[in-house]
């Protein structure tokens, strides 16, 4: 929470609702009108609290807390026609609504609760005002206005603390996916080098072959465990992209140059010159690299590799097609997420990674496929000039 920067919202909603100084001094003149009947309104507001199991249970510390909390409240109430609706006034707000929302009250008890104590201020204005019926029908509504502004600081507080809250559960996920891909990407050399030191160890007599096989064995599955930390920390350290023009057809060809297409793979490109994006070329030709090995290991038995680019607004789009095996609808939604991969082998951080460059340059990537007929990934970048 950032003061100065919740004071210059707090102003800026003000101007939105027209409030000026003169409705603060219309604020502070009722002020010795209806403080004294602050403490009955604040009993009536806690006894309505005590038929409300749902409001009632946040209150966790018997009579002795609730008596603290009327005199905290009769205080709100005392700022409230203060007429000084500094920064201080705002944090202390905020704050308040935080703290609602860090033990749990539901947002619309606090609500409610706030139109039970404007309709208490409106009785004592309705009963007790001496002046025109006018002026009680504008101190009427500059008191609506008043709460209605606080009631946004209440929000914006609840609204900090849910975004935090769900940050954190995403962080957990996040944690716990990693830590069950890494787990699950590691075990597997893990087991095949366990078992060779244990021969080793245990076997009597072995054969130098047979030795040397182990060694060779624990090294193949020590490099495999290596390739799985290596991607994880690259997926970890993406570099901030350098953006700036590239062109299409020079980004596709560049791509297909870097990549080993397998002979029984036809290569279909359909790239007019003269499209022009804005990414980052070195990214996005990791990302092409990416597509194409993938579209080339659906199609073990040969078939169409087709890279096509052109324009459908608001992205230029390079679709890459294959003809192969297809993806199965169950794991379409899910191929773009890490450690997620339908491959007997792999960590499953490529098509992540792909996606996250894209959208990192502005851009999206997309997917679409049948079982059996083949897949296309949809690269969208952002055109020149957008």
């Amino acid at each position: 929470m950032d003061p100065q920067r919740l004071f210059a919202r707090y102003r800026e909603l003000q101007a939105y609702v027209g409030w000026t100084d003169g409705h603060a001094e219309k604020i502070r003149s009722i002020g010795p009108l209806v403080g004294p009947h602050f403490p009955r309104l604040v009993e009536d507001f806690y006894a309505e609290i005590e038929r409300h199991p749902d409001a009632l249970k946040v209150i966790t510390g018997g009579a002795a807390q609730i008596e603290r909390l009327k005199g905290t409240l009769v205080l709100w109430l005392e700022q409230l026609v203060s007429g000084r609706y500094d920064a201080d006034y705002v944090v202390r707000r905020w704050k308040i609504g935080h703290r609602h929302a860090e033990i749990g009250l539901d947002q619309v008890f606090t609500n409610v609760a706030l139109s039970r104590l404007r309709r208490g201020l409106h009785g004592v204005l309705d009963e007790f005002w001496t002046g025109s019926v006018q002026e009680l029908l504008e101190l009427r509504v500059t008191v609506n206005t008043l709460i209605d502004l606080d009631l946004a600081l209440i929000e914006d507080a609840y609204q900090t603390e849910h975004f935090l809250r769900q940050q954190a559960t995403e962080r957990l996920a996040l944690i716990g996916q990693v830590a069950g891909g890494v787990a699950h990407e590691l075990r597997n050399p893990l087991n095949v080098v366990k078992t060779s030191v244990y021969y080793l160890l245990n076997a009597k007599n072995p054969s130098p072959e047979k030795s040397v096989s182990h060694l060779q064995r624990i090294e193949r599955q020590v490099g495999q465990a290596e390739e799985v930390i290596a991607a994880l920390v690259r997926f970890a350290k993406m570099p901030l992209p350098d953006v700036g023009p590239l062109e299409i057809d020079k980004l596709v060809d560049s791509a297909l140059a870097l990549t080993e297409v397998p002979a029984n793979i036809r290569v279909v490109r359909n790239c007019p010159e003269g499209l022009w994006a804005i990414a980052d070329a070195d990214q996005l030709r990791i990302v092409l690299d990416n597509l194409i090995r993938n579209a080339c290991e659906a199609m073990p038995n040969g078939g169409t590799l087709s890279l096509t680019a052109g324009s459908r607004p608001p992205y230029l789009h390079i679709d890459v097609t294959d003809t192969g095996t297809g993806i199965e609808p169950d794991n379409l939604q899910r191929v773009m997420e890490p450690f997620y991969s339908t491959k007997a082998r792999g960590i499953g951080l490529g098509l992540a990674m792909a996606k996250a460059l894209v959208e990192k340059s502005g851009g999206r990537i997309s997917v679409a496929s049948e079982a059996g007929r083949g897949t296309t990934f949809t690269v969208g970048l952002k055109a020149r000039g957008e």
